[in-house]
């Protein structure tokens, strides 16, 4: 309460933030210090999302509840009797095999390879501790009180071969490979390269944080004191592993104590630029595809949040002319929007199917188990919006697809 009292705001909005806004908002910040995913923003989204849909089934009658579970069990079961009867689809899209157990586990590999694990129990602060350190647990918030500055990013001269290091150690973490250029042009900019010897503390638990660190080389050890006073390694960090972002995200203390294990070189960022560039660059991004995505006829049905969500995971590619998006026989692991350009679809040397702005392929290959059908190739520069099966079957409409395809048996 006292840092609303230096606000020039009226009571009634000071008592709307402490009984409305601050609830939601420890909650949802608690969690996500909790399961620490890589990506917090569609983490929060989904929280939000769930929270909700938690308050309005407290509403329902015990017998709209019956209803509604029975409605989602028919529609699973159509789902699993229609499967096995569609046939080729007019797009002609390559069919894939279904990712095994072995895939889908080298690619949680590969794409989680930041992630914390859940943090241990002796870490978790408790109920009462929570409550004297939460104004400081929040997201950076601008408004009339706190009016956000015209941004110049600094400029850390580097050689070409800093450079390049620079780039191929971001483009691994999940936290910056999802930038587009311009963006991570300003981050290497900004970006100071920090010699660290053995044993050396980087950071230390408790203290507030203007960085964040990305690792070249070597490797560091994430300490937690526990309850008893003793410290505890909750994870090692590795080339590619980013650090230090937890306390920029929610202006909180530093979470651990990061000691290098052997001689490193670290990447450091500061709060700045991670606020105005890598924050903002999923805003942006929201915004670019906002309206694109809603002229896509099988986006249609989507509401903002769910587009909101799509945008998150998709990644632009580009394509010159005569490139391979797909190649027959291939298994495939993407879905594709075209945003920009054309392709063309051909099979035994045949064209089947032509693609422009706004098409999409490869809906059915994550959905049936067969390998691509087809080669569908750039025609001139192209760039498509691209989504792995995992976002594919978590984030669309399995059910509207296969009504789709079956429109073409």
């Amino acid at each position: 309460m006292d840092s609303l009292d230096a606000l020039r705001i009226p009571e009634e909005k000071k008592r709307y933030i402490i009984d409305q806004l601050n609830p939601i908002l420890e909650e949802m910040v608690a969690e996500c210090i909790k399961k620490m995913p890589d990506d917090p923003v569609p983490f929060m989204l989904d929280w939000l999302e769930k929270r909700k849909v938690l308050e309005e089934e407290k509403l329902l009658s015990p017998k709209e509840k019956e209803l509604m579970l029975k409605e989602n069990e028919d529609l699973k079961e159509s789902i699993r009797k229609n499967q096995h009867t569609f046939q080729d689809a007019a797009k002609l899209v390559a069919f894939e095999t279904e990712d095994t157990k072995e895939t889908s586990d080298t690619e949680s590999d590969e794409s989680g390879s930041d992630e914390m694990s859940e943090l241990p129990e002796e870490f978790k602060k408790p109920a009462k501790e929570l409550g004297k350190c939460r104004q400081s647990v929040s997201a950076e918030a601008f408004g009339e009180w706190n009016k956000k500055k015209s941004f110049i990013p600094p400029i850390v001269t580097k050689s070409d071969e800093q450079k390049d290091r620079l780039r191929n150690c971001l483009l691994k973490s999940f936290l910056f490979s999802n930038l587009e250029d311009q963006d991570l042009a300003i981050v290497i900019g900004a970006m100071k390269e920090v010699p660290v010897e053995p044993q050396q503390c980087v950071i230390e638990q408790g203290e507030s944080g203007e960085n964040l660190y990305v690792t070249e080389s070597g490797k560091l050890d994430c300490i937690i004191t526990t309850s008893s006073g003793s410290p505890k390694v909750v994870r090692t960090c590795e080339p590619g592993d980013v650090f230090g972002e937890l306390a920029l995200l929610y202006n909180c203390p530093r979470a651990a104590t990061v000691k290098s294990q052997e001689k490193c070189v670290l990447w450091e960022l500061d709060r700045a630029t991670f606020t105005h560039i890598v924050k903002e660059s999923a805003e942006k991004k929201r915004a670019r595809y906002d309206i694109f995505l809603s002229k896509v006829s099988l986006l249609q049905s989507m509401d903002a949040y769910e587009r909101s969500q799509l945008a998150d995971s998709l990644r632009s590619e580009a394509f010159s002319d005569g490139m391979v998006i797909v190649n027959v026989g291939d298994v495939g692991t993407k879905f594709y929007i075209i945003e920009e350009g054309a392709a063309v679809a051909t099979k035994n040397g045949e064209v089947v199917m032509m693609y422009d702005v706004g098409d999409y392929f490869g809906e059915l290959a994550l959905i049936r188990n067969q390998p691509r059908a087809a080669t569908v190739t750039a025609r001139g520069f192209t760039k498509v919006l691209s989504l792995d099966s995992r976002s594919f079957k978590r984030l669309l409409n399995v059910n509207e697809l296969l009504k789709r395809s079956n429109q073409y048996t």
